[in-house]
């Protein structure tokens, strides 16, 4: 890892991103996106996340074309990882969230400020492939051993910080699995 990018990761620089307002990597918020929804494969997310989504392209686009978001990386069905913020900036993936933080015991708010953000390409009800979590857990491991705030322990998914807005990754993400893939890098 050199200067938050990921060696292995394809960059593809996001202009939805900006400074972390005080530096924290404490946490890791886990994410599914399909575009169009339920369809996995070509270009679409990576236009999401870079403004260059047409919102002629498909009904669905017209309505999510104009939003700026981000996601710190993207792990592909296949495996493949493309990184559009370096992990020392704050991208734009959780919106409004609150998450109950163990270590310090308070309810803290605006999870972008402090994690980061994995989105897999995938859906809450198509299960994920083996491919991801094998990468998701080393891609895990090398960012808990860079930022030592970030552990295991403190992975959640979307919908756990913003329940009544989000239901991702859904209940098609099996935790159990990517924890055992976890104290397989470890």
């Amino acid at each position: 890892m050199r200067e938050g990018w990921l060696d292995a990761a394809r960059r593809l620089p996001s202009p939805n991103r900006n400074a972390r307002p005080t530096g924290e990597i404490s946490a890791l918020v886990l994410h599914s996106i399909s575009l169009p929804p339920g369809e996995f494969g070509g270009g679409d997310i990576e236009r999401l996340f870079t403004n260059r989504l047409d919102p002629a392209a498909h009904p669905y686009f017209a309505g999510i074309a104009a939003l700026r978001v981000s996601a710190h990386l993207l792990i592909r069905r296949d495996g493949e990882c493309v990184q559009f913020v370096p992990f020392d900036e704050r991208a734009w993936h959780a919106g409004r969230s609150r998450w109950f933080d163990p270590r310090q015991r308070c309810e803290r708010v605006e999870l972008n400020d402090f994690s980061i953000g994995i989105e897999l390409e995938g859906d809450e009800v198509s299960a994920y492939r083996e491919a991801q979590y094998r990468v998701l857990a080393r891609i895990v491991t090398a960012l808990c051993e860079h930022y030592p705030a970030l552990t295991p322990g403190r992975i959640t998914g979307h919908a756990q910080i913003a329940p009544l807005r989000k239901s991702d990754p859904g209940p098609a993400f099996d935790w159990a699995f990517m924890r055992r893939c976890l104290l397989d890098c470890m």
